[in-house]
């Protein structure tokens, strides 16, 4: 008997932070316009491309690389502050929230397969 594997906690929790991710960056669009006189060309293609990039890794993170990636979509989430000073504190708050649930799902992942083989070899004996 097969079981189907076991979902990744942090791929669900990295997932649903870049998902909230791409709707604050999307709703930067406007504001660079309105506020910080950014072209509305440029606006756009920051603004609803890093919220593009969220929303592209989100569903990319069964890759190991897609995490790394998510990390570079972090640090442009808070480079955004030198336009929208705001982004500095909001940029901050999802690396932290990506940080957590990176490595929070990380420590899930590992216990589950420690658990899994105690399992297996108390089962075996």
């Amino acid at each position: 008997m097969s079981e189907a594997p076991a979902r990744s906690p942090r791929r669900g929790m990295c997932a649903a932070i870049l998902c909230l991710e791409a709707i604050t960056l999307g709703l930067t669009t406007p504001v660079m316009v309105s506020v910080a006189d950014v072209a509305v060309s440029t606006a756009l293609w920051i603004g609803l491309g890093l919220a593009a990039a969220c929303l592209l890794l989100a569903g990319l993170l069964r890759s190991e690389w897609a995490y790394g990636a998510g990390w570079v979509v972090q640090g442009a989430a808070i480079a955004l502050g030198v336009v929208i000073p705001l982004m500095f504190f909001l940029g901050a708050v999802f690396a932290l929230l990506w940080g957590t649930a990176y490595f929070l799902g990380l420590k899930i992942e590992r216990e589950r397969a420690a658990a899994y083989a105690a399992f297996d070899s108390s089962a075996e004996g």
